[in-house]
């Protein structure tokens, strides 16, 4: 009897495709990806996993030799796929894990160049995402659960014969999506975020965004704690300098870095400069398609995105309406008494008991907020 090769059909084959059409979309970030060490900081390729423990949230990144882990300039990516699907939700129209779109379409939303260089940078950090494997316990559900995928379940690019690309095609993990269409796991950033340079700070921006928001006082953090959750591999002390030095140049849009040192530890203020992001609140509403003109792009079905007046920018000003006020006791890591009482003051919350000095740390919580779907 002749073996019969098996053929797994393509993901693609069972989502409906959800064809981007805009680029004025606000950029939106996820809550989840904003603070944890998911992404390597450095330019050179590595392959050295990440392994991250606090509580019961662990993350782990492993990597492949031929590809390397996925940057944080590959996670621009991920933070366009999502801006585009909340843009399409709030116009209360069907989206899908399936994106189809053009790569001048994400180069500009993301403030690329859109040369011949930048389209096979651009296919560099789609093979990474793809390659790169994320194992985590982050929103785990009732039961305790792994969750293990890559960042990209799949990808290919539509060109014509003479190797000019006309349009790709990407499926993004059912985990990524799921923390994208729930609003309330969702920020709206700085478009001045993809123009910072450095791996450390573009970490840190969104270290900052996530926690300090509109509080007066800001966010207090210890640096060998901010250490241990960027999964850098540069060693503390190094780490620490790049910090002072990145608090020198004040390069962070909307946020200014103090840094203070309480005995012998050395810690780093976050205050918000100025109110120029908002949250994304409240959960999605039942998905739909508008009755919208018809449009497409070579090789892909017609879109239930409907076109937009014309404005004089592409990303609109907006501004924080509140305090942000859900950041969870895991980020608040300095140690002891400074930990506690200087981060519920800038808050407004009440000081709670805190341990000994002696005691490296508090118990570390993850805590969701925001409404529920």
């Amino acid at each position: 009897m002749s073996l019969r090769r098996l053929i797994t059909p393509s993901e693609r084959s069972k989502l409906d495709p959800f064809v981007v059409a805009t680029g004025d979309a606000s950029p939106r970030d996820q809550r989840d990806l904003m603070e944890r060490p998911f992404f390597s900081l450095a330019k050179a390729k590595r392959t050295t996993p990440i392994l991250y423990e606090a509580g019961d949230i662990r993350v782990e990144v492993y990597a492949v030799p031929e590809h390397g882990m996925a940057t944080i300039w590959d996670a621009d990516v991920l933070i366009w796929a999502a801006s585009q699907i909340v843009e399409a939700e709030n116009l209360g129209l069907k989206t899908s894990r399936f994106l189809r779109f053009t790569p001048y379409q994400l180069l500009t939303a993301v403030g690329r160049q859109t040369g011949a260089r930048d389209y096979k940078l651009l296919k560099g950090a789609l093979a990474r995402l793809q390659a790169t494997v994320i194992r985590t316990t982050i929103r785990q559900g009732k039961h305790w659960r792994r969750h293990q995928f890559s960042w990209i379940n799949e990808w290919e690019e539509c060109a014509t014969r003479d190797g000019r690309v006309q349009g790709m095609e990407f499926v993004l993990p059912d985990w990524f999506y799921r923390g994208v269409i729930d609003r309330s796991l969702v920020l709206t950033i700085d478009p001045a975020y993809f123009s910072l340079t450095g791996g450390i700070e573009r970490w840190l921006y969104r270290v900052a965004r996530k926690h300090a928001g509109r509080q007066p006082r800001g966010w207090l953090f210890e640096v060998a704690h901010l250490h241990a959750k960027s999964g850098s591999l540069v060693r503390v002390s190094d780490f620490a300098l790049q910090i002072r030095r990145i608090a020198a140049r004040q390069p962070l849009p909307g946020y200014c870095l103090r840094i203070e040192r309480k005995a012998r530890r050395e810690l780093l203020r976050i205050v918000p400069a100025k109110l120029s992001t908002a949250p994304v609140d409240g959960a999605v509403e039942v998905l739909g398609t508008s009755h919208a003109n018809r449009f497409g792009i070579p090789y892909a079905a017609l879109s239930g995105l409907r076109t937009r007046e014309p404005q004089l920018t592409l990303w609109p000003e907006t501004v924080i309406p509140g305090l942000n006020l859900e950041s969870n006791l895991e980020s608040n890591c300095c140690s002891g008494a400074v930990r506690l009482a200087d981060n519920a003051a800038a808050s407004g919350a009440e000081p709670q008991p805190t341990k000994p000095p002696s005691q490296p740390s508090l118990p570390l919580l993850d805590r969701k907020t925001g409404g529920k779907r």
